[in-house]
């Protein structure tokens, strides 16, 4: 972490939020003490929302042959039963 005097931060303060923004971070000091710190905005709401679907997609390609409704059904309660469970499940109800 680099470390300013408030002096340099003041002139420089745009090109401080500029390599912040691109994650960097900075402390800055007066007389030598540090006062402040300059850092990178945690992700946003947006970044997890597209990182989440991300995920989600992956998974997708894990789950081929279990409907949405089993899905549901079986999280209902805060169970979440095997995916070799409702793989079977549904293949003998079909063979019914």
């Amino acid at each position: 972490m680099e470390v300013i005097r408030e002096s340099e931060a003041k002139v420089r303060f745009s090109e401080l939020l500029a390599r912040a923004a691109c994650g960097e971070s900075f402390v800055i000091t007066r007389h030598g003490r540090p006062m402040a710190r300059l850092a990178p905005e945690a992700t946003s709401s947006r970044e997890k929302a597209l990182a989440a679907a991300e995920r989600l997609k992956a998974l997708r390609g894990s789950i081929k042959g279990v409907t949405l409704e089993e899905l549901c059904k079986d999280i209902r309660g805060g169970e979440l039963r095997p995916l070799a469970e409702l793989r079977a499940e549904r293949e003998s109800s079909t063979q019914e």
